[in-house]
């Protein structure tokens, strides 16, 4: 029987910034049995290979490797031998100063097949994103990427330090933070102006980017000032100057800020996109997950009583609700039909746009998604001894059933999915709270509980921060557990939170 042959893919990760990654990086990681990755990737990108895939660390900084070089080859060439489908997860792109070269030419001898597939290189991302085009017409015409790490002072260099002192283009120099007294002077002895523009961008396209400016005089005295370390990237030229009216990436409304999200693990995504591409950093502490529940009889039972029955109301409170119910319909062999002589109800956007998603249009989405003003706006209907099943959270709050059955609603309220803590929550939390945050979100009452409950003695680390609630039924309950709460949405959505830190932020 013939081995089956591997493959290994040289992907560049781009320069810090997840959604840089290319539709074929994205795609190969996907499908990879292996993983070897470098130290300057966010990690987010190793959620995206699949759950059975191995990931290998071989970082390297300066004074430290996890893997010297030959090793790092030796190990892709054993991987790819042994039949797996490997992705050599690399910053930037693998082939500029990134040793993908070295890389391919061992995977070549070793006559294991390999794909390059090239990633944003920093030294045009991270400029970019601090506002600075590396060319411009009537300013630069061309620009040159050199490496930092060679000292220009020995007595041979490979970098011709001449020569680029005279181009009138755009100079990058990458790694270069240590050696850049040197290479700036060597600079200015072959004849650039001292006057020249300089930006030094450190963490480039990361949220925790930092970006200064000055000349070939000043640059390395502000970067110090400023407490500038590697990763850091110089951009030498006219252009850096363009960086005052093109500057957009540090501009944005929640620029720097420290976001603690709270949501469940799974819910996360869209409300961290959200605040990202206002110019957050958004932590991901879920201090709630959602989990299935250890008995179905109930809700099965229920599922299959109400079959049939037309007239009845179906209100789906959250997506999760959404998700489970389906999850049981199919385990009960029923599909969409079963909705069939039904009004159904959808709390929120986010909820209809679940439901939307499985072919069923809701009847009724409520202008707001607060329990009481629910109530309030359905109140107006014929609800006497009308059938309303409403599943949910198996510790959710009761008003709305409560509200629905004063109306004279026959309501069956039924357990879909149960709220559980993360394991090893705790010690996460306070370590997340210690390095500080500036403002802390809860999308609901449950989330405010847990996270209270998780941190315990170490309460006090919240009152230094900003506290931002999704809705006043959540306020509530952070008011009632002590908290000071600063800001709440005017819509209870993700987008809603969002819109309503900007606004604070804005005034």
């Amino acid at each position: 029987m013939v081995a089956s042959r591997g493959i290994v893919y040289l992907v560049g990760a781009g320069p810090g910034d997840p959604g840089l990654l290319t539709v074929k990086g994205a795609r190969v990681l996907a499908s990879a049995d292996v993983v070897v990755y470098d130290r300057l990737l966010d990690p987010s990108l190793l959620a995206l290979s699949k759950a059975t895939s191995r990931h290998i660390f071989v970082g390297k900084e300066r004074g430290r490797q996890a893997l010297s070089q030959s090793e790092i080859n030796e190990l892709l060439v054993a991987e790819g031998s042994a039949g797996n489908e490997v992705v050599r997860l690399k910053g930037g792109d693998p082939f500029v100063f990134g040793r993908g070269g070295e890389e391919a030419i061992a995977l070549a001898g070793a006559g294991v097949p390999f794909e390059v597939v090239p990633g944003v290189t920093s030294a045009v991302a991270a400029a970019a994103y601090a506002g600075i085009p590396v060319t411009h017409r009537g300013i630069a015409t061309s620009f040159t990427v050199v490496t930092g790490s060679e000292d220009p002072t020995k007595t041979e260099t490979n970098t011709p330090w001449a020569a680029l002192a005279k181009t009138g283009g755009t100079l990058v120099v990458l790694m270069g933070w240590a050696a850049l007294p040197g290479i700036l002077s060597t600079l200015r002895d072959n004849g650039m102006s001292a006057e020249t523009p300089v930006a030094l961008v450190q963490w480039g396209t990361w949220q925790r980017q930092r970006t200064v400016t000055g000349t070939l005089a000043n640059i390395v005295e502000r970067g110090k000032q400023a407490g500038m370390a590697a990763p850091v990237i110089a951009v030498i030229g006219e252009v850096a100057s363009l960086r005052d009216n093109v500057g957009w990436f540090d501009r944005r409304p929640l620029w720097g800020k420290r976001v603690l999200v709270t949501r469940s693990r799974t819910q996360t995504s869209r409300f961290v996109e959200t605040l990202s591409q206002l110019g957050a950093d958004p932590i991901e502490l879920p201090s709630i997950e959602i989990g299935p529940l250890e008995d179905y009889a109930e809700l099965d039972q229920l599922l299959k009583e109400t079959a049939g029955v037309t007239g009845r109301w179906i209100i789906f409170a959250s997506t999760n609700a959404v998700e489970h119910v389906w999850d049981r319909l199919k385990a009960l062999n029923y599909d969409a039909r079963y909705f069939a002589g039904s009004t159904i109800a959808a709390i929120g956007p986010a909820t209809s746009d679940a439901l939307v998603a499985r072919g069923i249009q809701p009847d009724f989405v409520p202008h707001r998604s607060v329990s009481e003003d629910v109530v309030t706006e359905l109140s107006g209907r014929d609800w006497n001894d009308r059938l309303v099943l409403l599943p949910g959270s198996a510790i959710g709050r009761d008003a709305l059933a409560s509200g629905l059955a004063e109306l004279g609603a026959n309501v069956r309220r039924v357990a879909a999915y149960r709220n559980v803590r993360p394991a090893g929550i705790e010690q996460k939390a306070a370590d997340v709270l210690r390095n500080g945050v500036d403002v802390v979100t809860f999308t609901s009452s449950s989330t405010v509980r847990n996270l209270v409950e998780i941190i315990g003695e170490n309460r006090p680390l919240l009152d230094n921060c900003l506290v931002a609630c999704i809705g006043p039924i959540t306020a509530a309950t952070a008011v009632e557990l002590g908290l000071n709460v600063n800001v709440v949405a005017d819509e209870a959505t993700v987008e809603g939170l969002a819109d309503a830190l900007v606004k604070f932020y804005a005034a």
